[in-house]
């Protein structure tokens, strides 16, 4: 079933084979996952709006009228839902559980590399909301095809390419993570200590 068309796989999963189900889950889960991701949801609330999605698609798949367009379909649709979970989660107030830090004696490469990712983080949360969306699509594993990630983010297919590199490049360029990139961190990971 790998090989068939969406096209293929929506007819046959609408004929209610479960294969062609499998199939589709297979091809599209990966987008669906970066774009809940993307919104910053705990791993539960994600997995609720990406399965919320697929039960959109069971739902309406008899008024698929163009299969081809399935993956803006799936991906306007978790879109919708993680929105809706964020509107419900401010009207209740929702406040996250803070995490602690790890008090355990001396650094290990455990340390150094939440540090690493923590100053990351902190790089990527300073890009703009477009390079940010386009660069967690593009981490899923495995990558969605350009094709996908266009029609997904409302993009020409032949700007992802150059676009992702300006990000990157942007990212490259922010002191935390330049630092990085160049081994001149504030951490020493030979000594376990701020040098």
């Amino acid at each position: 079933m790998m090989s068939a068309t969406t096209r293929q796989l929506v007819a046959a999963a609408a004929a209610g084979d479960s294969d062609a189900w499998a199939g589709l889950i297979d091809r599209y889960s990966s987008l669906l996952w970066s774009v809940a991701r993307s919104f910053r949801l705990p791993d539960s609330d994600a997995a609720d709006v990406v399965q919320t999605t697929w039960l959109r698609l069971v739902e309406h798949l008899d008024g698929v009228d163009d299969p081809d367009r399935l993956p803006g379909w799936l991906a306007t649709t978790v879109r919708r839902e993680c929105l809706r979970l964020v509107r419900r989660a401010a009207h209740e107030s929702y406040v996250p559980i803070a995490e602690v830090a790890d008090d355990g004696p001396g650094l290990d490469a455990g340390v150094l590399k939440d540090e690493r990712d923590t100053a990351l983080w902190l790089a990527f949360a300073q890009l703009d909301e477009g390079c940010q969306q386009l660069l967690r699509v593009l981490m899923a594993d495995p990558p969605p095809a350009y094709a996908t990630v266009a029609t997904a983010l409302g993009l020409p297919i032949g700007s992802i390419g150059p676009t992702r590199a300006r990000c990157l490049s942007k990212l490259r360029q922010m002191p935390g993570i330049s630092q990085l990139a160049d081994g001149t961190s504030a951490w020493d990971g030979s000594q376990g200590r701020a040098t």
